[in-house]
């Protein structure tokens, strides 16, 4: 912005100098030939003067010694005849018929007839006798210098003008968008989570303080809403699973007092509540990932991608399913602490929930031709429509047909996962039959840093830490496993 503000200001200078410089120029150049010829005919004149003394006192060899001195300290030259047109001094006139008009007491002026040299003819006479005339001759380019010159110096004022105008604009685009500045780091503080130094009211013009003053009771506001909505999922947590829980418990315990025909009723309630457990969860694992910035650490997706092909493989063989890791090693990936781990913990069991019996589920891993990690979950279940696939990822949205156990929140976890690390989630319809569930992550490179340490490479393999801010399918025992939808 300072730059822009600059350019603009510099620009407008700029404009007014050219408008004011240009006509100038041009004028001065107009004139010059006009001046030019004006002082010739005066240095004409006095050399005239002193010229048609020395005729009349008959000393006439006075006058050559005369016109050289003037050619040296002028480089103009000059030619002297008697009043009979016989050459008194110098080389021949260039224009004849200028110097007959002289001796009839005539003056001329003006280009000669070849057009390379401005000449003034002035008779040598002492009252109404004429002696003799004179011509003088200079180079026409002589004009175009002294119109060079001018216009050189007056490129100089303007190059000098435009200088006071920089120094003075960019000072004052410096003291405009300071302000400016302090509201971008400070919009950049609100958004990394916490405004600890608010932008300064008291610098720049009025209007951009009045605006950091707005942006400064925004940032308030806002601060205090996110304090709350954090507050709210940290007491929430407590405070909804202890009801659900005695919930489920006092609904198991009608079961000895109940008719066996009230049986399903009851299995039936207590998978609801059960359901609205996974539920609760899901919606405060997803405000703990709104509220938290996430930082990105690079992960050994190899690794990840191998202990939980092995972790789901006891439970993919209960279904008479096959587990294939296929593809080439993609090294390190940056990626949140532990969101690989759970991204392919539910995509893995959405896959398992629908996969037929006998069928494989293929977990491809390969470098893309951008250079992204891509890994592929490939069941060869019934797959999605196209409409489905595009709603997959809303929240409380299940697919027509599916279990009525599903919270709705499983694949919308997972897009926020991937989204916070810096990737890529799609849904396709795979080859044949079955879905193609494809995530895509950035490669971690290995910078040198100083000391030459690297970041420590995380697997987070075998087990995910407590206080996961988000719901993570499991294998077999684990309650709440998240289902396609």
């Amino acid at each position: 912005m300072t730059r822009r503000l600059l350019a603009s200001y510099v620009s407008l200078v700029l404009l007014v100098l050219l408008a004011l410089e240009i006509p100038l120029g041009l004028l001065y150049s107009r004139g010059a030939t006009d001046r030019f010829l004006a002082a010739m005919e005066r240095d004409a004149v006095v050399l005239a003067e002193r010229s048609e003394e020395a005729i009349e006192e008959g000393d006439s060899r006075e006058v050559a010694p005369l016109l050289a001195q003037y050619a040296r300290e002028t480089g103009g030259q000059a030619v002297v005849v008697d009043s009979g047109g016989r050459l008194v001094a110098g080389t021949a006139p260039r224009e004849q018929a200028d110097i007959t008009a002289a001796l009839r007491n005539e003056r001329r002026s003006g280009l000669t007839t070849d057009g390379d040299r401005l000449s003034v003819t002035v008779p040598a006479a002492s009252g109404e006798t004429i002696r003799g005339a004179l011509q003088l001759t200079y180079p026409a380019s002589s004009v175009g210098a002294q119109t060079l010159q001018m216009w050189l110096v007056l490129a100089g004022a303007g190059l000098a003008v435009l200088a006071v105008a920089g120094g003075v604009g960019a000072a004052l685009a410096r003291w405009m968008t300071r302000p400016v500045r302090e509201l971008e780091r400070a919009t950049a503080r609100l958004a990394g989570g916490t405004l600890t130094h608010p932008p300064a009211l008291d610098q720049g013009p009025p209007e951009l303080r009045r605006l950091a003053a707005t942006f400064t009771t925004t940032a308030e506001r806002l601060q205090q809403l996110i304090t709350a909505q954090r507050s709210f999922a940290a007491d929430a947590s407590h405070q909804l699973k202890t009801p659900l829980t005695a919930l489920r418990l006092r609904l198991e315990n009608l079961e000895p007092d109940l008719d066996p025909a009230a049986h399903d009723s009851l299995a039936e309630a207590v998978a609801e509540t059960d359901r609205l457990a996974r539920m609760v969860q899901g919606l405060l694992a997803l405000a703990r990932l709104d509220n938290t910035a996430a930082d990105r650490v690079p992960v050994d997706a190899d690794a990840v991608i191998e202990d939980r092909a092995a972790s789901w493989a006891p439970f993919a063989a209960e279904q008479d399913v096959t587990i294939d890791v296929r593809g080439t090693a993609v090294g390190p990936v940056q990626a949140v602490d532990g969101a690989l781990e759970q991204v392919l913990d539910n995509l893995l069991a959405n896959a398992l929930r629908v996969a037929p019996p006998g069928s494989t589920l293929t977990i491809d891993r390969r470098l893309d031709g951008d250079g992204m990690a891509a890994v592929h979950v490939i069941d060869q279940g019934p797959g999605m429509s196209p409409a489905d696939r595009r709603r997959a990822f809303d929240r409380f949205w299940r697919a027509p047909g599916s279990a009525d156990d599903g919270s709705g929140l499983g694949l919308a976890i997972v897009e926020r996962l991937i989204r916070a690390s810096g990737g890529q989630i799609s849904l396709e319809q795979a080859p044949g039959t079955g879905l193609d569930a494809g995530i895509r992550l950035r490669p971690y490179s290995r910078a040198p840093r100083t000391g030459g340490a690297h970041p420590r490479l995380t697997a987070r393999t075998a087990r995910h830490r407590p206080g996961r801010p988000a719901v993570s399918a499991s294998p077999p025992g684990a309650a709440g496993a998240v289902r396609r939808r």
